[in-house]
């Protein structure tokens, strides 16, 4: 109050003075904002949104929608569509700031609610150069496609209902955290937040553009899903065949294009970084494709477009999280490790423990996310990305052997929330409204029973 009182009692001048002294600070702040800003990288950043949203639809919708049967393939297809509609409208209401907001080492708060306080100035806590707008849809991109992997572990069986509560409290209870703890300012797996105090930071993984946060959470949270749900009628004893390879191929090709919008976007800026990240997420896909493929020609005797296009894909997640962090050579070694190794789980272990993994969701996402996560504590290097600081060692093959533990720390807390939370929505959402059609409308199609349209113009498979 007495400063209130002495501030208007002050003379004219003296008044006039200050709000001249205020006014020049702000412009200055405003002109620093100003300069900070790179209209390049901006440009960037909103192509890369542009490219994961690809992505989704139409790259996972073709993708996935091949791989089922006819009668299923717009009921498939509807729900990758559904999450660009409905995560949307989520995020900017609540998961945005779950996942970004000021909150603890565990999750955000509700600062960001509605997209309140999210302008067109950067945050530099997250990227110094670009409005903090484009971040935040950039971020978007990558919160729609993770629920919208799941969607293949259970294909042709699920309500759409049951499906979209599913998504909408998947969004807010498994992946808003997990992307907090490894993104957010003061998360505790967050590498960039090493010696803040406290929790954060205490177990920094280094997840480039999401083997645990996308990956990771969508593959274990769809076994989890396939293996609640139970197997389609008929499996295994039938053959559920993909009705269209060709649309699976178009959509794997835009998938691996999108990609790049995905691992050299998350340089967060038009620099060496992110062109260090687009080629080995190249190099990545094109050796896990080779790998996939041969171990499929050894075993079967010739390699098919289905292998080879699982085989990129795979090679795709498992780079994803070493793409900012790892040489090129390097990106060949994960790579043909992911394809081999997806391969394997793919082909041999889905059918040891027989789990009805439709798309094989958890073999791809699930195995290539965990493999990734780890390998990239091994071939991380400073001289592509110095995280920890000039002249510190950043993977294991440079001396930091602790990284590795910290690589397994944050597996090991995506696999676990990823199976709790998971089981926990699914037991409500089954006790609510039920997770799985009738067998009749099982046997007609998701198509017609859930939709009542058919995607081709002839009896569905």
């Amino acid at each position: 109050m007495a400063a209130g009182m002495a501030w208007a009692q002050a003379p004219a001048s003296s008044q006039a003075d200050r709000i001249a002294a205020l006014e020049k600070t702000a412009g200055e702040n405003a002109t620093a904002i100003a300069k900070a800003q790179s209209a390049g990288d901006n440009a960037w950043m909103l192509t890369s949104a542009a490219l994961v949203l690809m992505m989704s639809g139409p790259g996972l919708a073709l993708f996935y929608g091949g791989l089922v049967r006819k009668k299923n393939i717009l009921g498939t297809m509807m729900q990758t569509f559904a999450m660009m509609a409905v995560i949307t409208v989520l995020w900017a209401f609540v998961t945005y700031s779950l996942a970004f907001g000021t909150g603890n080492a565990f999750i955000g708060g509700l600062h960001n609610v509605f997209l309140r306080g999210v302008g067109l100035d950067p945050n530099p806590a997250y990227a110094a150069t670009i409005p903090l707008q484009t971040y935040m849809v950039y971020q978007l991109m990558f919160a729609i496609i993770t629920p919208a992997l799941i969607t293949g572990a259970f294909a042709e069986r699920m309500k759409f209902s049951a499906m979209l509560v599913f998504m909408v409290l998947w969004a807010i209870l498994v992946y808003s955290p997990m992307a907090h703890m490894v993104w957010g300012v003061g998360g505790l797996l967050n590498a960039t937040a090493v010696g803040t105090g406290g929790l954060a930071g205490r177990f920094p993984c280094l997840d480039f553009a999401g083997g645990t946060v996308v990956h990771v959470t969508s593959g274990v949270s769809a076994l989890v899903t396939a293996i609640y749900l139970g197997k389609r009628l008929g499996f295994p004893q039938k053959a559920f065949m993909p009705h269209s390879v060709v649309l699976s191929f178009i959509g794997a090709c835009l998938l691996w294009v999108g990609w790049f919008g995905f691992n050299a976007g998350s340089a967060l800026a038009a620099s060496g970084l992110a062109t260090s990240a687009f080629v080995a997420t190249h190099f990545g896909a094109a050796a896990a494709a080779i790998g996939w493929s041969v171990a499929e020609w050894l075993r079967n005797g010739k390699p098919s477009a289905l292998g080879a296009i699982s085989g990129a894909v795979a090679g795709l997640v498992a780079i994803t999280p070493a793409s900012g962090f790892v040489t090129p050579m390097s990106a060949l070694w994960i790579g043909l490790l992911a394809g081999i190794f997806c391969f394997f789980m793919v082909v041999v272990v889905k059918n040891i423990f027989g789990y009805d993994d439709s798309l094989d969701a958890f073999g791809v996402h699930g195995a290539g996310g965990t493999l990734g996560a780890i390998l990239t504590g091994f071939f991380a290097s400073s001289v592509i990305n110095p995280i920890f600081g000039a002249g510190k060692a950043t993977g294991f093959f440079e001396g930091n052997h602790g990284q590795v533990l910290n690589q397994l720390v944050g597996v090991l807390i995506a696999w676990t929330i990823s199976i709790v939370g998971t089981l926990i929505i699914l037991f409500v959402v089954d006790k609510l409204i039920g997770l799985r059609v009738s067998e009749d409308d099982e046997r007609a199609g998701l198509d017609l029973s859930q939709h009542g349209e058919e995607g081709y113009d002839w009896e569905g498979g």
